[in-house]
């Protein structure tokens, strides 16, 4: 097969997708790498009917990647993951309307394209969580306890883009990761950046009925292969605070190999249907635009 990896500067010389690459290559794949980034791209050669099996994405949120990934799809190129789905989780108000509007346990979060915008959340909602909407690798995730510090931080969130500010989910400090990888769920229990104060060695954890569950129901919300899946387990039972397409998979058990494996079968047969629109959308305060929960 002949594949198209989309890397991200950020992640050149990451184990995800490095090894991956390495893995295919020794199978006899051939793999193209594109730097989305950094590179002169010459759109119309590099994106035509037939020129690769799929294309693959490993960029940041706001990166110029999933541009060009929407391109390959829009010529009929396989995506992995599918290209619209992509976009459904990385836009986290987005993802946040899809996800409360299918049911999924995702906490109320409010959307704001300006912070002082957010002011007008309720103070009986602090804590809350805010970050920035096209937010990854844990960017300018904030832990905000009272009106006065969210006040306070108005300068720093000014040049942050459209924000979400959730409510905050009482929990243990650890935050619960759940891979998918080749239709199997992994789970690894790590430190929340919430809480730098309370170290922890990562490490894999059993997976309960009730979470892997939610986790399987995520990929079907939201059309997705290949995922991740931030789990809090709160005192009204485990919340969902954030999806991410193609992430670390750390913890997985040779990760390279099933993740190597997993793209060159969604490469064969297509891979999920994107996921539907939410059928309405979400309530959400006047003057604060867009809505509904995710959060790290």
């Amino acid at each position: 097969m002949r594949l198209c990896f989309l890397v991200e500067e950020q992640y050149r010389y990451d184990g995800m997708p490095v090894e991956v690459i390495s893995r295919l290559t020794a199978w006899g794949h051939l793999v193209d790498v594109v730097r989305p980034g950094s590179s002169l791209i010459r759109v119309s050669e590099e994106i035509r009917a037939g020129s690769h099996d799929a294309w693959v994405l490993k960029t940041v949120s706001g990166g110029p990647g999933l541009a060009l990934l929407e391109a390959a799809a829009s010529v009929g190129l396989t995506t992995v993951n599918d290209a619209r789905s992509i976009r459904g989780v990385r836009d986290k108000a987005l993802a946040a309307a899809i996800g409360r509007s299918r049911g999924l346990p995702v906490p109320l979060t409010y959307a704001a394209a300006r912070p002082e915008s957010l002011a007008e959340i309720p103070d009986a909602e602090f804590p809350l969580v805010v970050k920035p909407a096209d937010g990854s690798s844990g960017r300018a995730v904030r832990l905000v306890p009272s009106p006065d510090r969210l006040a306070e931080l108005g300068p720093e969130l000014a040049g942050e883009g459209m924000l979400i500010a959730q409510s905050y989910v009482p929990n243990s400090g650890l935050d619960l990761k759940v891979y998918c990888v080749g239709g199997e769920l992994y789970a690894t229990e790590r430190n929340s950046p919430l809480h730098p104060d309370r170290p922890t060695r990562e490490r894999p954890v059993p997976l309960s009925a009730e979470v892997a569950g939610i986790a399987a129901e995520v990929g079907a919300v939201y059309g997705l292969d290949l995922y991740g899946v931030d789990v809090l387990l709160g005192p009204d039972g485990p919340v969902v605070v954030d999806v991410n397409d193609f992430p670390s998979f750390r913890q997985v058990p040779d990760a390279a190999a099933r993740v190597a494996r997993a793209v060159l079968e969604l490469a064969r047969t297509g891979g999920t249907e994107p996921a539907a629109p939410p059928p309405e959308p979400l309530r959400v305060p006047a003057q604060i635009p867009a809505a509904a929960g995710d959060g790290r």
